[in-house]
Parts: C-alpha cells; structure tokens; sequence
C-alpha cells in the first residue's frame, strides 16, 4: 500500500467504512466480545517477534529481521483492535479499524481526552511501511538488506509495540 492510498483512507471515513464491511462479509474481520486473554496473547507474540528480531539481526539475517518488526507491529495492532471488540484474518481490515477506531481524527471527545497521543499519520505510515518492507523480504530474492535500515526499522518496531501497550495499561 503506497502513502497515497493511505492518505486516501485516513482522509476518506466512507471508504474505510466500505472496505470494513467488505472485510467483515469476506470473513476476514470478525466483531466478537473483548477478549482480555486474547489481546494478552497478542502482546506476548509481539514481545517474542521482537526477541526474535534481535536473534536473527545478530545472526545477519536482515530479511528475517525485517519480517520480525512487521509481525511484532502486527500483533500489537491486533490486540487494540481487539479493544475494540474485532478480530482480524486482513492486514488491511486491521489498518482500517486502527484507522477508523484510534486514528485521532477519528475519536470522540471522551476518546481524544483518553488518546490525546495515539496514533498519528506517522504511526499509521510506519505500519504500512513495515508491512511492504515485510513483502520485499519474505517475497523477493533479494537477501541483502542495509544494516542500518533494519536496525531503525527494529527501532520503530519497538516504539510501535511500546506505544500501544501504554495505551492498553492505560485501561482502554
């Protein structure tokens, strides 16, 4: 997904409405009750791709390494959306309900007052950007990548999943 399309959906309520409801009949986002042991699971699993990240990095495997930092990110996403009561089989179901759900413009004044520092437009890049990241390492042939590049990738991997770990201890 490019910056634009992202902007498009940030700036464009209706169509991620549109792509959450096509999501939910394709049965690829799911609405559920909350699930406390669920959103748990996903944090664990975020904190073991973050550990992981660090192993295969160590070991010089930039592409593993890169495909790490998505998945931690992805799993931290997956437990806030489970906040809100949905369980997500679609990268871009999840994206759209951080959006929709979190994303600041999106938010009540209760939600604002709670969230004042949630995602921004650079939280909402990062995790696409991981995401295509992820895409060129695990599909391309290509096996190197600049060190320096997946070391602030791991980086932002870190401030993603810490990020949203404040937010659950904060009790939302």
């Amino acid at each position: 997904m490019k910056e634009y399309d992202v902007q498009k959906l940030i700036n464009t309520p209706e169509i991620v409405d549109a792509k959450i409801k096509e999501c939910i009949n394709n049965k690829l986002l799911f609405k559920q009750d909350i699930d406390r042991a669920e959103i748990k699971g996903h944090l664990l699993k975020a904190d073991h791709n973050l550990r992981f990240i660090a192993e295969v990095q160590a070991k010089d495997f930039p592409d593993w390494a890169i495909t790490g930092c998505y998945y931690a990110c992805y799993h931290a996403a997956l437990a806030l959306i489970q906040t809100k009561g949905y369980t997500s089989k679609s990268h871009l179901a999840t994206m759209c309900i951080l959006i929709k759900e979190f994303y600041k413009n999106e938010l009540t004044e209760e939600d604002i007052a709670l969230l004042s520092k949630f995602l921004d437009y650079k939280d909402i890049l990062f995790y696409v950007e991981a995401k295509n990241k992820r895409e060129d390492a695990a599909y391309s042939t290509k096996t190197l990548f600049d060190k320096k590049e997946v070391k602030k990738l791991r980086i932002q991997a870190v401030l993603f999943v810490n990020k949203i770990k404040n937010i659950l201890n904060r009790g939302i």
